[in-house]
This record gives C-alpha cells, structure tokens and sequence, in this order.
C-alpha cells in the first residue's frame, strides 16, 4: 500500500467477499478468509455471499429459515474467527437476477428470516425492502461481460451506488481479453447518474487481491458503513494495486 495513503486513510475494508459454506464459486470457508484478510492488514470485511438467485451451494427446497440459517454460516464462521483475531466481519449478501447482481448492506440474519418474501421479490421490490430496512444496494461490477451474464442490464433508479472498481477485474492483464475496462464504464456509470462508488475484490479464496474501501476513521457497524456511502463520505478505493479517490481518479 502507498504510504502516504496508507497514512492518511488507515482503515482499509474488503466489501466484496464470498466463502465457500453458501457459495459455489468460492474455495474457503469463512474462517479462512477472515484470518487471510487479517494478515493482508484489512481492518474489516464484508461477506457477500451469493443468494439463492446466485452461484448457491444452499439447497433450494429449504424452509425459508433453514435456508438462512445455512446460508449464514460463512458469515457466522467469519465473525466468530474475527471476534478472535481481532478484524471486524459485516453481514451482506450479493442477490443475482439472470447473472445482474447486486450487493446488499445494512441487513442482517434475523431482518432477511422475518421477509420469505425476498426469495420471490424483483429487483425493484428487493431494492424497496432493503430500503426499508435502512440498507444499501450497489450494483456490482455493471458491465462485467461473463458466460453467465447473458446481458448486461442497468437499474439507474434500483440502486444508491455502484462497484466502480472490481479488482477480479484487474489482476490478469496480459492474459485474455482486458477486463479494466468493465469498471471503466462502470465509473462513468456512476458519474452520469451521480452514484457513490464502492471498490471491492469480488474475493472466493485466500489468494487475496487486495481491493477495497479505505476511510479516514474506523467504521462502527455495516450501518455506519451504509451512511457513510449515502453521504459520499471522504474515502479512497483501490484494486490492490492502484488507488483512486472516490471519484476514480489515480492517486497513487
């Protein structure tokens, strides 16, 4: 991490994060991911794991609470290794329509046991119930363009921000097609509707890529962290290699 930044903002977050216990996709469970991110210097993270429109390993025919309950132990295992090593671990989760995915802060276990609903919602009443719990909806990664992304859709009046920078995005330059320049739209995205920008790794393993959100001070709940982007708090983003002020402009 560039020093100065480093000084200036010491509080580095990881807001993208999925463990192997709910999805998929993803190779370690959350204890192991808790004790990576704490050793890369993380102050926190956000667990993100796909939800039953997503890359689930949860079964589908679950009762609704037995569904959640299974799908928060990547989660529950994270924060209990957090607890311990001392790294702050957040509940959120990444909600797919069709391969459009959106990530979901602000919520927690018991808030998605009391809505069943929310298996059979649309993005626009999704969007509406997160609202009404006080949380925060960011569109992830808005023009990645993937097998399992048969389009790329835009929610401008379904979502309070967007991922500007992924850093999946950025960590195979060289290799294939370059994917930057998935987040470069995505900022300009944000910068036509007058969107917030978060930056997360979209991270399925401990092989860490360093991405995140970094502030000034240190967040006190996932709450403080949905106010803090509601109200473009000052903070810088980077992709573990590059950072950017929250407008995603280079800074170091």
């Amino acid at each position: 991490m560039n020093k100065r930044i480093q000084e200036e903002y010491p509080y580095l977050y990881e807001t993208h994060l999925h463990t192997s216990q709910a999805s998929a996709c993803a190779r370690n469970n959350g204890a192991e991911m808790a004790r990576a991110c704490k050793e890369y210097g993380y102050t926190g993270i956000f667990v993100t794991d796909h939800n039953w429109g997503g890359n689930t390993i949860i079964n589908p025919g679950l009762a609704w609470n037995d569904w959640v309950d299974q799908f928060c132990l990547g989660y529950e295992s994270a924060r209990e290794e957090g607890d311990r090593i001392g790294l702050d671990v957040f509940f959120g989760y990444e909600a797919g329509y069709d391969g459009t995915e959106f990530l979901m802060y602000g919520i927690d276990k018991a808030w998605m046991k009391a809505h069943p609903e929310l298996r059979f919602a649309t993005v626009e009443e999704h969007y509406e119930l997160i609202h009404e719990a006080g949380g925060l909806v960011m569109h992830a990664h808005p023009f990645r363009e993937e097998n399992y992304i048969p389009r790329v859709r835009l929610f401008p009046e379904w979502v309070d921000g967007v991922e500007g920078i992924n850093a999946a995005h950025h960590q195979y330059v060289g290799v294939g097609r370059d994917k930057r320049g998935f987040d470069k739209s995505a900022m300009a995205y944000a910068h036509e509707h007058g969107f917030p920008m978060s930056a997360g790794s979209d991270i399925h393993t401990t092989a860490l890529f360093g991405g995140g959100v970094a502030f000034r001070r240190k967040l006190t709940s996932a709450k403080d962290y949905v106010q803090a982007i509601l109200r473009d708090e000052d903070r810088v983003l980077t992709d573990g290699k590059v950072w950017y002020d929250k407008e995603g402009n280079v800074i170091g």
